[in-house]
């Protein structure tokens, strides 16, 4: 193969955006041949050898590319240079930057030399410039972002690192190879007019097409490389939105999966939940409840709520749901079970700040009785056939679990009556805003509220439904923290 002979490096048109200038005493630019010269020096499509780099004299500015395409522009006023460091071409910031050159490797092993590569020239009628690597060892070498797509000549030899197998006479194992190197990489396979089954197989293995490599002309290989590249990005685009849906149905079902099921077999009390996230698109979130039915007949329900909402604290949300329940069903009661779900939180929290309530109730068998311990979680509400809604009493609350070590949380007991309904909730139903001003719902709004729609009938899923849909309609939209609401009913 003939050597190339070195020479000093001009700035092309096509990197500076201005004609190349010739000094009047000076002879032809190489960057624009002279009529004759050979297609492989007319830089209109910038063929890259390997080969041209070593026997290159070092240029003086920086250069990152492993490939012969220099990265460098410059202007006539100076403000177009190279990034320190990176070598990649930066403008002033007062101008916009000009679009990017479409970038071709072409993958051939010629000995010859000979350009099967036309002149290109991308839609905007700039050159598309073109580096040449003679073996898959040399197109690892000048693969680099830069390049849109490749050119892989499928007569290329098959790797040497063949093993006797069937591998070995795979005529597309070098289609195979380049697959692997470039997964993110347009390619577009190049073979003979009498092997269109080889092309259509090429295609089916991955490349985007298939061109015949004794009828290519410039109009034509350029628009099939516009075409690899933008269905190249199309089917790349389109396989993350896939892998995106499936991650999304894998945390639903996994979150769905977390929510908890009431364990009320046996039981006379009627049971209703709602939950709803303050996390945009997510199932769970930093609130937390349960409710399950021990063998002496005691439903034990429980509802909490971890500061914040994000996706820490529904996990740990989720821990301490799991540790009450199995405390609960191991005879845990009252302060003694608080202060061990203490313990489980301040050994599983991310941050010493991070800190949960929680309000847990107790009801007897018989259903008239029930014990209440209040971890710095508003009080539950409590409504009676001929009685008024009201919250059961909060005088003994103990702090939020996570805050003092070694706290207390006394054990209240409730009379509850033959029938009866007892909501138990989260702090996020009554922060909400009511109206535009920066007035809040709170505690003695929602009494109100729940009063009046209980007077209207509503009862169950129904209630539960009605109030978290008009709490966010006074809010004017979507709440900013987590609900969570229990309702459990005892009738006569």
């Amino acid at each position: 193969m003939p050597v190339p002979v070195p020479r000093q490096r001009a700035i092309p048109a096509v990197e500076c955006g201005q004609a190349p200038a010739a000094s009047p005493d000076s002879g032809p630019s190489k960057e624009q041949a002279p009529p004759g010269t050979h297609p492989a020096e007319n830089p209109t499509t910038r063929r890259e050898n390997p080969a041209e780099k070593r026997e290159k004299p070092t240029d003086t500015s920086p250069d990152t590319s492993t490939g012969t395409d220099s990265r460098i522009g410059t202007g006539t006023d100076g403000r177009t240079g190279t990034d320190a460091g990176t070598g990649r071409t930066h403008t002033d910031r007062t101008q916009s930057a000009a679009p990017t050159n479409l970038t071709v490797l072409l993958i051939e092993d010629d000995p010859a030399g000979s350009p099967i590569v036309p002149d290109l020239l991308d839609q905007a009628g700039k050159p598309i410039r073109v580096r040449t690597a003679r073996n898959l060892t040399e197109a690892g070498r000048l693969l680099t972002d830069d390049v849109h797509c490749i050119l892989l000549d499928l007569a290329l030899s098959t790797p040497a690192h063949g093993t006797g197998d069937a591998e070995d006479h795979d005529e597309l194992a070098v289609l195979r190879h380049v697959l692997e190197l470039a997964p993110r990489h347009a390619v577009l396979a190049l073979t003979s007019s009498s092997d269109a089954e080889r092309g259509a197989e090429a295609v089916a293995v991955g490349a985007q097409d298939y061109l015949f490599r004794d009828e290519l002309d410039g109009r034509l290989l350029s628009r099939a490389i516009r075409y690899a590249v933008e269905r190249k990005r199309s089917d790349s685009a389109e396989r993350r939105l896939a892998e995106g849906r499936l991650r999304a149905q894998e945390n639903r079902r996994l979150e769905r999966g977390l929510l908890p099921t009431p364990l009320l077999a046996g039981s006379p009390l009627r049971f209703a939940a709602r939950y709803r996230p303050g996390r945009s698109r997510a199932l769970l979130g930093g609130d937390f409840y349960d409710v399950v039915r021990t063998p002496d007949g005691t439903v034990h329900a429980m509802i909490g709520d971890v500061c914040g909402h994000g996706p820490d604290e529904a996990a740990l949300g989720v821990e301490l749901r799991i540790a009450w329940r199995a405390l609960t069903l191991a005879g845990l009661c009252g302060d003694e079970l608080l202060g061990t779900l203490q313990q489980v939180l301040e050994h599983e929290r991310s941050d010493d700040e991070i800190f949960a309530t929680l309000c847990a109730v107790d009801i007897s068998p018989d259903g008239r009785r029930a014990g209440l311990c209040l971890a710095g979680h508003p009080s539950p509400l409590l409504s009676r056939p001929g009685e008024p809604a009201r919250l059961l009493p909060y005088d003994n609350n103990g702090p939020a679990l996570g805050l003092l070590p070694g706290a207390r949380w006394p054990r209240m007991q409730v009379e509850l009556g033959a029938e009866w309904s007892l909501m138990l909730y989260t702090d996020g139903l009554i922060e909400g805003h009511v109206g535009e001003g920066r007035e809040r719902l709170g505690q003695d709004g929602m009494v109100e509220m729940v009063r009046r729609q209980l007077a209207e009938g509503l009862a169950g899923e129904e209630l539960l439904r009605a109030t978290v849909n008009e709490v966010r309609e006074l809010n004017g939209g979507e709440l900013a923290d987590d609900v969570a609401v229990v309702l459990l009913d005892r009738t006569a």
